[in-house]
């Protein structure tokens, strides 16, 4: 395998850990800022790792880092919704934690690590549109 597959096993690898962080932040914002924070070193760390046995350069390093931010994103917007939705904290990680063990199983299939990274995000995107207008309720009724 060329260095191109490598580098497209840490950006999936990097992806698998930034969903598996998010998901065991939860849903507070500042938790999932660190979480994604934590995402960027694990993905880096992946890139050392791999770029220490395997060729590839600092490609690995910055596609783990990039994939550990785009799974901590992607990630981060299924978890609020569930939690918001009625999910308990340990049921929706428990579930994440399933979920990036699979992102990162499915790193090892050739190309399909860039395809991770690229798709995460995009998910996140497309559900933080679709996401319904916050209802005011009653509130909006009321006279003063």
């Amino acid at each position: 395998m060329g260095s191109w597959y490598w580098i497209g096993v840490c950006a999936g690898l990097g992806a698998g850990a930034g969903v598996l962080l998010a998901g065991l932040a939860g849903a507070a914002r500042t938790a999932l800022i660190a979480a994604g924070v934590v995402a960027l070193a694990a993905g880096a760390g992946i890139g050392f790792a791999v770029d220490g046995r395997w060729p590839g350069g600092w490609g690995d390093v910055v596609a783990g880092v990039l994939g550990g931010l785009a799974g901590a994103f992607g990630a981060a917007q299924i978890v609020r919704g569930a939690l918001r939705r009625g999910g308990t904290r340990g049921g929706t990680a428990a579930l994440i934690a399933g979920a990036a063990i699979l992102v990162a199983a499915i790193a090892l299939v050739p190309a399909l690590g860039y395809l991770e990274a690229v798709a995460l995000p995009a998910l996140a995107a497309r559900l933080r549109k679709r996401a319904p207008e916050r209802y005011a309720g009653l509130r909006t009724l009321a006279k003063d």
